[in-house]
C-alpha cells in the first residue's frame, strides 16, 4: 500500500518517465529478440520463428576463422590505444582549466576544443582526407616544402591505427572534459583554502584535493570505458578505412557490417556482434566488482 500511495503522490513525475520507459522498451530490450538469430540458421522469407534451430554452429564457425582473429586483435589494439591515450587527456586539460582564473578565456578554450564533437563523422572524415591525403593533403604539402617525403597518414598500415588513434582524441576530448568540469565545479572551496594554509602548493593542493575529490567520476568513467573496450569506433574507422589498411584497421564491427548486409550472412554477423556484446558485458562486471573491492562505489 506504501508503495502505490507513493506511486499516487509523484504519479506527474513518473508519467514524465514513461516516454523513456517506452524508447528502451522499443528500441533497446525488444530488439534483443532479434540475437535469437545468431542459434539459428535463419532465412529471411522463413522469418525469425520460422527459421530452424542450429545452436552453438556459427561461433564454432566463427572460432574456426582467420579473419575473426585477425578482426578481434584488430578491435583489441585499437581500443587499448584510444583507452591509454583518450582517457587521461580530458581529465588534464580539465585540472588545466580549472586552474585558469580568466573566466573569458577558460570558456572560450572550452567551447574550441568540444566544437568537434558536434560534426559528424562524415564530414570529419572528409577534413582528414585534405589534410592528410598524400598528394594534396595539407600536412603533407608542408612536410614536403620542408624537405621531407610524403607520409601516408590513411593509406601507410604503420600510420593508419595512430591517425585513427588521434583523431578520436582530438573529436571527442573536449567533450568528455565537459563531465570533469562539472565533477570539478562541486568541489568544496574550504578544502583548496585549509590545503593553501597548511603550505600545500599548486600541484599538491591538485593531487591531495582535487583528485581524491573526483576520484568517484574518475573511476565510473573508466569502468564505463573498460566496458566498452569492443567498440573500437565504428563510423570512424568505416569513414577512413580501405581495403589497403584491412589487416590493421578491420574491427568486429565493420566485418559484422561486410558479413551481414554485404554477404547476406545474418546468422553469423549475428553471432559475432553477439559474442562482442558479452566480452563487453563480462569486462563491464570485472571492472566494476574490482573498483568495489577497493573501496569505490562503482556503477552498480
Amino acid at each position: 500500500m506504501e508503495g502505490i500511495r507513493r506511486v499516487l503522490r509523484y504519479r506527474n513525475l513518473y508519467l514524465m518517465l514513461l516516454p523513456a520507459i517506452a524508447y528502451y522498451i522499443i528500441f533497446h530490450y525488444y530488439p534483443m529478440y532479434g540475437a535469437t538469430i545468431a542459434f539459428k540458421q535463419f532465412s529471411i522469407i522463413k522469418g525469425i520463428n520460422g527459421s530452424p534451430w542450429v545452436g552453438l554452429k556459427h561461433f564454432e564457425t566463427l572460432l574456426q576463422l582467420d579473419k575473426f582473429w585477425e578482426v578481434f586483435w584488430n578491435t583489441i589494439v585499437i581500443s587499448l590505444y584510444r583507452l591509454l591515450f583518450g582517457f587521461p587527456l580530458p581529465l588534464i586539460v580539465a585540472l588545466l582549466l580549472n586552474e585558469v582564473r580568466k573566466m573569458a578565456f577558460k570558456r572560450t578554450v572550452q567551447t574550441i576544443i568540444y566544437l568537434p564533437h558536434f560534426i559528424s563523422w562524415v564530414i570529419m572524415g572528409g577534413l582528414l582526407i585534405n589534410l592528410l591525403s598524400t598528394d594534396s593533403g595539407i600536412v603533407n604539402q608542408v612536410i614536403r616544402s620542408l624537405g621531407g617525403s610524403s607520409i601516408g597518414f590513411l593509406s601507410d598500415e604503420s600510420y593508419f591505427r595512430s591517425t585513427l588513434v588521434g583523431s578520436m582524441i582530438w573529436k571527442e576530448f573536449g567533450w568528455n572534459t565537459i563531465i570533469y568540469m562539472a565533477a570539478l565545479a562541486g568541489v568544496n572551496p574550504s578544502l583548496y583554502e585549509a590545503a593553501w594554509m597548511d603550505g600545500a602548493n599548486r600541484m599538491q593542493r591538485i593531487w591531495h584535493v582535487t583528485l581524491p575529490s573526483i576520484r568517484t567520476t574518475i573511476i565510473i568513467l573508466l569502468i564505463l570505458r573498460i566496458g566498452g573496450l569492443m567498440e573500437a569506433g565504428f563510423e570512424q574507422i568505416f569513414v577512413l578505412y580501405h581495403s589497403g589498411v584491412y589487416r590493421v584497421a578491420d574491427i568486429i564491427d565493420t566485418y559484422v557490417y561486410r558479413t551481414g548486409l554485404a554477404d547476406g550472412k545474418f546468422s553469423l554477423a549475428a553471432a559475432l556482434g553477439l559474442f562482442k556484446s558479452i566480452i563487453n558485458f563480462v569486462l563491464l562486471i570485472i571492472a566494476n566488482q574490482l573498483a568495489r573491492m577497493k573501496g569505490d562505489q562503482g556503477i552498480f
